[in-house]
């Protein structure tokens, strides 16, 4: 359709991060100061620096040693940040953490294995931060993903000042969600009672959750 051209093409002359736009969200989940950080899945580590503003340390993840050493690159030596190519599912060097974050890559990993493997390595009193990516089904989905094609190439010109953009920097490699929204929101409150789970524009949902206590692991993976 003339109209889908025409969109696609503006954004592939404006390309902007849909991950990026939710930082500024993230860090308002959080306290001002905060300890021991997880970023899963940390890419070229723009959330660890951030996070490393508040943060005492922060250990960055991702499976993909290649951004895994563009993030090291792009990292002040002074920072309070480490980086490991390594598994989220798996990854327990350094816990438990205070604050444990993860955005556009649960959608990779095992949903159930993942989020009890995050209750456990969250500190008492931690806070778990995601924001992902699930597969659209309902009609209140469907309509966000339409108002997100008309408003993804407006950002897109905004963010760029009207310029178009260089060549895009190295991207890690994605995948498309297979996990319904209704079935996430299923697993996550079956793992992680009292989670706060939001549907957002851009593809992407949000989820909350608080460890008040600490963790008896009596949930069934």
């Amino acid at each position: 359709m003339p109209l889908l051209d025409a969109l696609a093409r503006l954004n592939d002359a404006y390309p902007w991060s849909h991950n990026a736009h939710y930082h500024p969200w993230i860090m308002r989940q959080l306290p001002p100061r905060f300890g021991r950080v997880l970023d899963v899945g940390c890419g070229s580590g723009d959330l660890v620096r951030l996070l490393a503003t508040r943060a005492s340390q922060v250990h960055g993840i991702d499976s993909d040693g290649r951004i895994i050493g563009a993030a090291r690159e792009s990292t002040a030596a002074g920072l309070p940040v480490t980086y490991a190519v390594a598994d989220g599912t798996s990854y327990a060097r350094g816990g438990p953490y205070d604050v444990i974050t993860c955005v556009a890559v649960l959608h990779h990993l095992p949903l159930a294995e993942t989020l009890a493997h995050f209750r456990r390595q969250l500190a008492p009193g931690g806070t778990l931060v995601v924001v992902g990516c699930a597969e659209e089904d309902t009609r209140v989905q469907q309509l966000l993903g339409l108002v997100s094609v008309l408003l993804n190439p407006l950002f897109g010109w905004v963010r760029n000042r009207g310029r178009r953009a260089a060549a895009p920097p190295l991207a890690a490699v994605t995948r498309q969600p297979d996990v319904t929204y209704t079935e996430l929101v299923r697993e996550v409150h079956r793992v992680l009672p009292g989670a706060r789970l939001r549907r957002r524009l851009f593809w992407r949902y949000t989820l909350v959750w608080k460890k008040v206590r600490p963790d008896v692991d009596s949930v069934r993976v």
